[in-house]
């Protein structure tokens, strides 16, 4: 697949200067560049062309090349900035014959947003070089299909609810009181106990005898000796008058 030339920034006028050689490790400072006068004065377009870059730097009416500059990394050798100014650059110049003969050559802005715009967009362009290798690698590597089998030893708990044909719901639990054939019988609510019959053979006991519908008058105790008086021969009278005192 051809790969196109893409044009990343242009800027109409930028200074070239002839920069003395590097002394020590500090690195450039463009005063002691001539600033007054470049050396040549032109545009700049910066041009990418799939993953690699370069700074051309042109003439500004027939648009022939003076030099240009690869640049493989951002920040790097290719492109570095001055330690006092945020304007100037020093940048690698390479000759695109086959000799590949480089020198280092001083680049000025007449704005601070110029330089700003340069900054900008190599690291963008270097961001996204990032990006397409990271992809390129996801590819290459092997997928790894998910396994979703049991391991050995491995088990799993389902809770399941059984539906009985009535509708109700079948539960594991059982209540403290049990029948005969062992299952769970649940107690009545409130207030219909006193609605159930008496088993068979228990004498059911009429509103008249219970508490609330005694005659006035009549005592708890008058009722028990009634109703003993029934089974027991009668007391005499002096035994009555005790207990009555007690």
């Amino acid at each position: 697949m051809e790969t196109y030339e893409s044009i990343l920034l242009v800027k109409p006028e930028v200074f070239v200067y002839k920069i003395p050689p590097r002394t020590s490790n500090r690195g450039y400072r463009a005063a002691d560049w001539n600033l007054q006068e470049p050396t040549w004065t032109g545009r700049m377009r910066l041009v990418s062309k799939g993953t690699a870059i370069s700074m051309k730097l042109e003439d500004k009416t027939s648009g022939a090349l003076f030099a240009n500059c690869p640049i493989e990394t951002y920040p790097g050798v290719a492109v570095e900035a001055v330690t006092d100014s945020s304007r100037y650059f020093v940048i690698r110049i390479q000759d695109d014959n086959a000799t590949g003969r480089s020198a280092f050559i001083g680049l000025g802005f007449g704005d601070r947003s110029d330089s700003f715009d340069l900054n900008v967009a190599l690291q963008d362009h270097f961001k996204w070089v990032k990006n397409q290798e990271q992809i390129e690698k996801e590819k290459e590597a092997p997928r790894q299909e998910l396994d979703l089998g049991f391991k050995e030893g491995e088990t799993i708990k389902i809770n399941m609810k059984i539906t009985k044909k009535d509708g109700s719901e079948s539960s594991s639990r059982t209540g403290k009181a049990k029948g005969a054939s062992g299952v769970g019988i649940l107690p009545p609510p409130p207030g219909v106990a006193s609605k159930i019959a008496p088993p068979p053979g228990q004498p059911k006991v009429s509103p008249a005898a219970s508490p609330s519908h005694r005659p006035a008058g009549q005592t708890e105790w008058g009722d028990f000796t009634s109703a003993g008086s029934q089974q027991a021969p009668q007391q005499p009278q002096q035994a009555n008058s005790n207990w009555v005192q007690f």
